[in-house]
């Protein structure tokens, strides 16, 4: 789902960054407004929780891997404008520090895990949750429904995406000058991977997320009481993305590489060659501080997933925690002036 540098034209990472742009700065003053006081940290443990989430990488039957990624259950939870928000910041950091998604594509898995899936899941869950109670079996399921169809229309764009290239982007010849499979390879691709296995852990995601949220007293909505528990929902929060945390190396059981994320090598082995664009574009980023969420020397895998695990959400939960308290710090300045 992480569209590497390299695998998408200049022209279609302009096209991508045009559009996540303004959707950021609209989501970032509606989210100014609305998320304030205790929603703030949620936020923040929300948006760790989606970095944490993408991790974990699970096995797909043609040899390659997919993930789930978080962002449909907080556009459930606290809005479509929060979730473009809490995503674009865990994808901005996994680019920049950990290599994983292209830094010129930025824009591109923007619109597509960050803008696609919490819209598609907000519209989805509304037209099945109806009025229904906060909580309810029929909310737990809306939810469900709502993961599952986001990543499906998340990954039918990456699809379509990596697809048009060899016929937009090409040699005279006709070599393909960046990714070199068209949409008969990369439409299936993506959707067998997502509605066999990423798909339904996004919904079991979702749905339990949702659950978890609704009995601990954590909606914005009025939960019933007897859905709520008696511990510190804060605490109990913190308790579960510690638990992620530590869980994160089972990612790599999954062996593979998703598609549309090979590496040069990679490639090479498949193709024999390279594709021209491919190799100018795939390494403008060098200076990511653990790599694929690992040291450079390749040592000691388990605790470089552990520490990149700790680094990445204490620098996402961090970072979108601190944003948001100096955008209200500033607000209640402005007000009392």
């Amino acid at each position: 789902m992480h569209v590497p540098d390299g695998y998408l034209s200049p022209e279609t990472c302009a096209v991508g960054l045009a559009i996540a742009i303004p959707a950021i700065a609209v989501a970032s003053r509606q989210v100014m407004r609305q998320v304030k006081g205790r929603a703030v940290p949620k936020l923040a443990m929300l948006s760790a929780f989606s970095f944490l989430i993408m991790m974990f990488n699970l096995p797909i039957p043609d040899g390659t891997t997919a993930h789930a990624v978080g962002s449909a259950l907080i556009a459930i939870v606290m809005g479509p404008a929060a979730a473009v928000i809490a995503t674009a910041v865990a994808l901005l950091f996994q680019a920049l520090i950990f290599g994983d998604g292209g830094v010129l594509a930025y824009g591109v898995n923007v619109v597509n895990m960050a803008i696609i899936m919490p819209l598609v899941a907000t519209v989805v869950n509304r037209w099945i949750a109806g009025r229904s109670e906060p909580g309810s079996v029929r909310r737990v399921a809306a939810a469900a429904v709502a993961g599952y169809t986001s990543i499906l229309a998340a990954s039918v764009a990456v699809g379509v995406e990596l697809g048009i290239q060899p016929a937009l982007f090409h040699t005279a010849d006709g070599t393909a000058l960046y990714n070199p499979y068209g949409l008969a390879a990369t439409l299936p691709a993506m959707l067998f991977a997502h509605l066999l296995i990423a798909g339904p852990a996004e919904a079991i995601i979702t749905s339990a997320g949702y659950s978890f949220l609704a009995r601990t007293g954590q909606l914005d909505e009025a939960a019933p009481a007897s859905h709520k528990l008696r511990s510190n929902p804060g605490l109990v929060s913190l308790g579960v993305l510690a638990v992620l945390a530590l869980l994160t190396p089972l990612g790599l059981i999954a062996q593979g590489t998703a598609f549309g994320e090979w590496g040069p090598e990679e490639l090479v082995d498949q193709l024999g060659a390279i594709p021209a664009g491919l190799a100018q574009w795939s390494s403008v980023w060098t200076h990511s501080i653990l790599p694929d969420y690992g040291f450079t020397s390749g040592e000691a895998p388990l605790a470089a997933y552990w520490i990149s695990a700790l680094i990445g959400s204490l620098i996402v939960a961090g970072f979108t925690y601190g944003a948001l308290w100096l955008a209200n710090r500033r607000q209640s300045v402005g007000a009392s002036a």
